[in-house]
C-alpha cells in the first residue's frame, strides 16, 4: 500500500454555522458543498475538510469524540508568524505563540469547539536535530488549560432560565 495523502478530516461540531464562519471565513478554507443542514464540505486545493453536525453536544475539555489535534502548513516562518497575528486579530483563541519545532516554526489555536489546530512551516531539509531554540513539547502539554478557559468562557456566556 502506497498512501499518496490525506483525502479528508472530518470533525464534529456543536454549531455548523459557527464553525463554517472560523474555517472559512476566518481560515479562507472554501465551502465547497453542504450536505443537507448537518453536514459541510470545505475545500483547500484537493484536500477536504468535513464539518459534521454532532448528534450529542460536546464541551472543549470532553477529548473522546474530538481530534487531538491537526495542522495547516503554511508556505514559510514569517508566514506563520503573520498568520499568528492575523487569528490573534480576529479573536481566536492562541494557545500557543509561534515557536521552532523540530520540523519548522508552528503554533497552535483552538477552534470554537474546541479541536487543536496547528500552522506550520516545514524544513525542507526534514526534521532538524534538538537544541536550546525548538519547542519539543507536545499538543497535550499546553492545551488542557486552553480548554478549561474555554469551558470557562462558555459557561459564563450561558443564559439563565428564569422559574416562572
Amino acid at each position: 500500500m502506497k498512501l499518496t495523502g490525506i483525502n479528508q478530516i472530518t470533525l464534529r461540531v456543536n454549531d455548523l454555522r459557527i464553525a463554517e464562519e472560523f474555517y472559512s471565513d476566518i481560515l479562507g478554507i472554501k465551502i465547497d458543498h453542504r450536505v443537507g443542514a448537518n453536514i459541510s464540505f470545505l475545500r483547500l486545493n484537493s484536500d477536504m475538510l468535513v464539518l459534521v453536525k454532532a448528534e450529542t453536544p460536546g464541551s472543549p475539555e470532553a477529548r473522546d469524540i474530538r481530534v487531538d489535534h491537526f495542522g495547516f502548513r503554511l508556505a514559510s516562518d514569517a508566514e506563520v508568524d503573520a498568520a499568528a497575528r492575523y487569528l490573534d486579530n480576529k479573536g481566536v483563541h492562541i494557545v500557543t505563540q509561534p515557536a521552532h519545532r523540530r520540523e519548522g516554526r508552528a503554533f497552535f489555536v483552538m477552534d470554537p469547539d474546541g479541536n487543536l489546530v496547528e500552522f506550520y512551516s516545514m524544513h525542507e531539509t526534514g526534521l532538524q536535530q534538538d537544541s536550546a531554540d525548538i519547542d519539543i513539547s507536545t499538543p497535550g502539554s499546553f492545551d488542557i488549560g486552553s480548554r478549561q478557559k474555554t469551558v470557562e468562557a462558555t459557561e459564563t456566556k450561558k443564559t439563565r432560565r428564569s422559574r416562572k
